[in-house]
């Protein structure tokens, strides 16, 4: 019997690589013979530089950047096993979980780090990148990110701009002049998961501002911020950046990788899933346990459940999701192209004792529907 294990994090409790070990553990339990296949799983956001060197038996890098707040810090970028591709995560360097909450500020932070790990990736010789733009600290268009790799920009005293959003309103002109230019020897393909646009209500600085910091004031001078930028980026370069679906990523990071690294914005899942080959991975199987933290009605909208169930629909291997939080109904359950769909919640607990029970309410729960499955295959045609 084949079992392919492709989860998601259950975030603040468990790796996706954790969760595989635990589920291994259990289904090894009840059916010793199984083979297990672990392709962790993510969608582009937190986890994913991680799940897909592992997926594809990559390494990964460590270089001292600077974080968010310009100090010194040290972030990873992944290689994958292919030996040409770099994964990096906006949030390894640039992230939200680097700053301390009462040091929140999109005025100040800068994506200046996450330029660092491209250009370090550039020095080793690689010209083939995938970012994933999930939990960004910054709002600066990702002006930092092109600092870091030469390009500069002046106010009207021909003053180069200090770091993030909050100068961006002075801006007057760029300087692309020494911006690195194995930048065009490269490509660039971003797992982003959103459509909003760089500006406006549905901007970078109006909906994900809040998270990072912003006060209703500061959203409204980030905003006027990333127009001013757009504005020099189409008198300079006579594009229109403000309306790119994706654009407002990150904090206005998309917008900038599409127009300064001719980089293509992709489904995270989809992106995920065919970098890791994950359709070889399930050839020949009978069974695949997906599952992540909170099953709702997000993860109808595109979340690596629905990208495996997909898969699995066109091989005809049924898949069995598990979860902390079940919030969704039997027909919901029916229309991601789930068997079953399981919380592993044994009590009613706070968020603590569930975080530190998750790996052996994991493995508890795998032997019982493995169990079944076994008394099932040995009756009918399901495969042991």
């Amino acid at each position: 019997m084949k079992i392919v294990l492709a989860p998601d994090s259950f975030k603040g409790a468990l790796s996706a690589k954790d969760i595989c070990h635990s589920l291994e553990d259990g289904i090894k339990s009840i059916i010793p013979n199984a083979i297990v296949t672990s392709v962790p799983m993510a969608d582009g956001g937190e986890g994913t530089m991680e799940n897909m060197v592992l997926g594809t038996n990559g390494t990964f890098v460590k270089k001292e950047v600077t974080g968010p707040l310009k100090e010194k810090l040290s972030a990873s970028y992944g290689i994958l096993g292919d030996k040409e591709t770099v994964v990096i995560e906006v949030a390894e360097a640039s992230g939200l979980p680097l700053v301390p909450e009462e040091k929140r500020n999109p005025l100040l932070t800068t994506s200046y780090g996450t330029g660092e790990l491209i250009k370090d990736a550039l020095d080793k010789g690689f010209r083939r990148f995938i970012i994933g733009l999930g939990g960004s600290a910054t709002n600066d268009a990702g002006v930092g990110i092109l600092k870091a790799l030469g390009m500069k920009f002046y106010n009207q005293k021909n003053e180069l701009l200090d770091d993030g959003g909050g100068s961006l309103g002075e801006l007057s002109y760029m300087d692309e002049s020494q911006f690195d230019s194995r930048i065009k020897e490269s490509t660039f393909l971003v797992a982003c998961d959103v459509n909003n646009p760089l500006c406006g209500r549905n901007g970078a600085s109006a909906v994900f501002g809040p998270q990072k910091g912003a006060t209703e004031e500061m959203i409204e001078i980030l905003d006027n911020n990333l127009n001013r930028f757009a504005e020099v980026v189409l008198e300079e370069k006579g594009k229109e950046i403000r309306q790119i679906p994706g654009g407002g990523a990150a904090g206005g990071i998309g917008a900038s990788l599409v127009t300064f690294f001719g980089a293509t914005l992709q489904s995270g899942i989809d992106l995920v899933m065919k970098e890791v080959e994950f359709e070889k991975h399930v050839a020949g199987a009978n069974l695949i346990i997906t599952g992540e933290g909170k099953l709702d009605s997000q993860t109808l909208s595109g979340k690596v459940i629905m990208g495996v169930t997909k898969v699995a629909k066109r091989r005809e291997v049924p898949v069995i999701a598990l979860c902390g939080q079940l919030d969704i109904t039997r027909k919901e359950i029916d229309k991601l192209g789930l068997l079953g769909a399981f919380s592993i919640m044994k009590k009613p607990c706070d968020l603590e004792e569930a975080f530190h029970q998750t790996p052996i309410w994991t493995r508890d729960i795998i032997e019982n529907i493995m169990s079944i499955w076994l008394f099932l295959a040995r009756n009918t045609n399901l495969g042991e």
